[in-house]
């Protein structure tokens, strides 16, 4: 059974918990605020972001559609508030830190974000409140950005104000598992930071599982993504060695998932993007590098993540020299460069470094994406989204991102296809190209 929290489990129960500041209003802050709210929680949204703002107010941000019916109705009633304005968040009985928490260049942890909003939360906390961090980090965040600079500022931790993680479980564009059906870890630096913090959490989700520390939570997240990771490194490995004996590797894996234990699926593909998978695990072992820890199994993986973009592009080329074409020159669509169907986020997307790695080869690269109109890539180039193409203008369409209810019949008129998701299939439910 999960250690399920209560709020009169704690003899010391701090009071009910009326209205919640949320730092950080993207993929999962502006969704979390929403489900808060939702619940009977009054919210102050803040963002440093005006631009941001505006696009929560003009309803143009990236959501599900639960969320986007969530958000006109919360942003015409009392109660929901969006601000810019950090020193505000004394104002809430809780305060949430839902800030990205990115790699940079050299896939080291980018703490820009993730230090700014706890420096400016230590500075305007104020006795009595609940702090959670939501943002996924190294072990120990918490208690380095939160918990020691409260201390050095006079307030006990665990009396003066509460403090827990509670990392994020939000899979942006997945309307299977809403947030308000998975459960949350949570790991409280004392048992009444962890009931106050339950509080909070218990209006996102039924069900919260509680761990001894913010450590546990925090390394807790680190491994369901570095999990994830592994997995798919694996996958497409599978792919590989299933190309180089003749078999489709997608027969493979829905034969192997009839078995009811001992496997999980996971698919081949052109990469991994977006806030989670491309980075955690190397938050992970950054931290581990320290300590002089090895993690050769997970350290391979990443680096099998990274180079698959370039797999693809290498794919590629032997696709058009098979057909007696170069790849200098070779006129090249990308079809669909987000990260993965059904969002506009492009984040860590393959199709950038795809893109740039083709451009770089010397083919003539353009994309087309219903769900992105522009694109800017790594270099600063900027790139506009195709429109409707005839295949047949193309030497190569590589099939990057398939999103839902989009049209991609197009792709059977192109002379040549790689399909990088390995599972697309026309309106007649065949399926075209050749996988990388």
């Amino acid at each position: 059974m999960p250690n399920t929290c209560t709020t009169e489990e704690s003899p010391a129960s701090p009071a009910e918990i009326v209205s919640v500041a949320v730092i950080g209003l993207g993929y999962v802050g502006l969704p979390t605020a929403l489900g808060l709210f939702e619940n009977g929680i009054r919210v102050l949204g803040i963002d440093h972001s005006p631009e941001r703002l505006k696009a929560i107010e003009a309803r143009t941000v990236d959501l599900i559609e639960t969320d986007h019916r969530r958000l006109e109705k919360a942003l015409w009633q009392d109660g929901f508030e969006l601000a810019d304005d950090i020193s505000r968040l004394a104002e809430a009985d809780a305060v949430m830190v839902c800030v990205p928490t990115p790699v940079d260049r050299h896939l080291l942890p980018d703490l820009e974000a993730i230090k700014s909003a706890c420096d400016a939360l230590v500075r305007h906390a104020r006795r009595g409140q609940t702090l959670i961090l939501t943002s996924t980090s190294f072990v120990g965040t918490t208690r380095r950005m939160l918990v020691e600079p409260l201390t050095a500022r006079g307030l006990t931790v665990g009396e003066d104000i509460l403090v827990a993680s509670s990392p994020e479980r939000i899979d942006p564009g997945n309307v299977t598992h809403s947030q308000d059906e998975v459960p949350r870890v949570l790991g409280g630096v004392t048992p009444r930071c962890a009931a106050a913090a339950a509080r909070v959490i218990e209006r996102l989700t039924p069900e919260v599982h509680l761990v001894a520390s913010p450590e546990a939570a925090e390394m807790t997240k680190l491994y369901e993504n570095t999990f994830r990771a592994v997995n798919i490194a694996l996958a497409n490995e599978f792919a590989d060695i299933c190309r180089a004996l003749a078999l489709d590797p997608i027969e493979v894996i829905e034969a192997a998932r009839t078995k009811p234990y001992g496997f999980m699926a996971f698919h081949p593909g052109p990469g991994v993007g977006g806030h989670c998978i491309p980075c955690d695990p190397h938050y992970l072992l950054w931290q581990l590098r320290a300590t002089r820890t090895a993690a050769p199994l997970v350290n391979q993986a990443m680096n099998a993540i990274a180079e698959r973009p370039r797999d693809v592009v290498d794919r590629i080329h032997h696709v058009l020299s098979d057909a007696g074409r170069a790849m200098a020159g070779a006129r090249v669509l990308v079809a669909g460069v987000a990260y993965k169907p059904g969002v506009q986020d492009v984040r860590a997307s393959s199709a950038l470094d795809i893109i740039d790695e083709l451009t770089r080869r010397g083919a003539r690269v353009e994309y087309h994406d219903p769900l992105v109109t522009h694109l800017t890539l790594p270099d600063g180039t900027e790139m506009t989204s195709a429109e409707q193409p005839d295949g047949a203008d193309w030497d190569l369409v590589l099939l990057h991102t398939a999103h839902p209810g989009q049209h991609y019949d197009w792709v059977a008129d192109c002379p040549l296809v790689v399909d990088s998701t390995y599972r697309f299939r026309l309106a007649d439910g065949t399926r075209v190209g050749q996988t990388p």
